[in-house]
């Protein structure tokens, strides 16, 4: 028989959980009421620079993370939502960089959702921002009818980027002025001698609501300018999964245009593709302009001519006017930026 006995097995010590750092850790690591500390969190007015430092230099040491879920249930989550209709779109990007911009030095944090260019979308995502007790939403290019957004802003503070609703007073709006923008685009190629310009856009709209777009804005500027210097209006429709179709149909055409205005600039950069493979040259055989100015336009290939409506400084004011309307702003503000022409070569610039 074996007398032999294995060592008693050793119990294992979980180690304890570390103490989660709160908001009354701070107060004490700082020396200030927590209060103060709550102030700061909230980026609320008469905090002093010095304070502010103290209370953000604990924050950082101790790592501290307010719970959301906390702060909703008291009222305020410091979250906020964004819906982009399309994440591909570079000019969101432009955007997304100016809210960052406006939030860095405040306790907000932006979260992102993605409607894919559909209404039904869209909606589930705004139920599930305010399920989440979001303190706001920015909207941007939004799908859903008027209604259905005063209906979101009565809940939730509410702004909207690209969307040109008339007589509204339940939400902000940021915009460039999409109407002077296509008119400037015809009065310069215009001014060039040109007399045969289309304007390349998105198929016809589905509803009304779909008048308050950007792109019908920039085609009701075009129209304008046409009409105004007797010119033939001519509108090339496409849908977004038949664009590149539609643009190399546009360029081999027999009497293809002198020019093409597009609504976007990706719609622009589809047309010079077409024009390159077909050995169509820009800007001597026909000349191109888009709309949006993004960081692409300027690559030495693409050389885009486009309406530069600054991207960055929409999404720094949207951010801005949702914080005024959280803490408490209730009549409407519509910001709207003046547009620009940046001349390249796509138009012999």
């Amino acid at each position: 028989m074996d007398n032999t006995f294995a060592p008693p097995l050793k119990k294992s010590r979980a180690k304890p959980a570390p103490a989660r750092v709160t908001i009354r850790t701070v107060a004490e690591d700082a020396g200030v009421s927590v209060s103060a500390v709550s102030k700061v969190l909230r980026n609320a007015y008469g905090v002093s620079d010095g304070l502010r430092a103290r209370v953000m230099a604990s924050i950082e040491k101790l790592d501290y993370r307010p719970s959301a879920s906390a702060r909703g249930m008291r009222g305020q989550s410091y979250t906020l939502g964004v819906l982009l209709t399309d994440i591909r779109n570079v000019f969101f990007a432009e955007i997304m960089e100016g809210i960052n911009d406006t939030l860095a030095p405040t306790p907000y944090q932006p979260l992102l959702g993605v409607s894919q260019l559909r209404r039904r979308v869209e909606r589930s995502l705004v139920d599930a921002i305010i399920d989440r007790q979001m303190d706001g939403l920015i909207l941007v290019a939004p799908r859903m009818p008027l209604p259905e957004i005063e209906d979101v802003a009565k809940r939730l503070p509410t702004v909207v980027i690209g969307s040109h609703p008339a007589g509204t007073s339940r939400f902000d709006t940021v915009n460039n002025d999409d109407i002077l923008g296509g008119e400037a685009v015809v009065d310069y190629l215009n001014g060039l001698g040109l007399r045969r310009i289309t304007f390349f856009t998105l198929t016809e709209p589905d509803d009304d609501d779909d008048e308050n777009t950007v792109m019908m804005h920039r085609e009701r500027g075009y129209v304008s300018a046409m009409t105004r210097l007797g010119l033939d209006v001519n509108i090339e429709r496409a849908a977004h999964d038949t664009v590149a179709e539609a643009a190399r149909r546009l360029v081999a055409s027999k009497d293809r245009p002198e020019a093409i205005f597009c609504w976007g600039d990706a719609w622009a950069l589809r047309v010079i593709s077409a024009a390159t493979d077909l050995g169509v040259r820009i800007p001597q055989d026909i000349r191109v302009v888009g709309y949006d100015n993004n960081q692409y336009c300027e690559l030495a290939q693409n050389s885009l001519t486009s309406v530069d409506q600054s991207g960055r400084e929409l999404g720094k004011q949207a951010a801005r006017l949702l914080i005024e309307r959280i803490e408490g702003r209730r009549e409407p503000y519509h910001f709207t930026v003046t547009p620009s022409l940046i001349v390249r070569n796509s138009t012999g610039g």
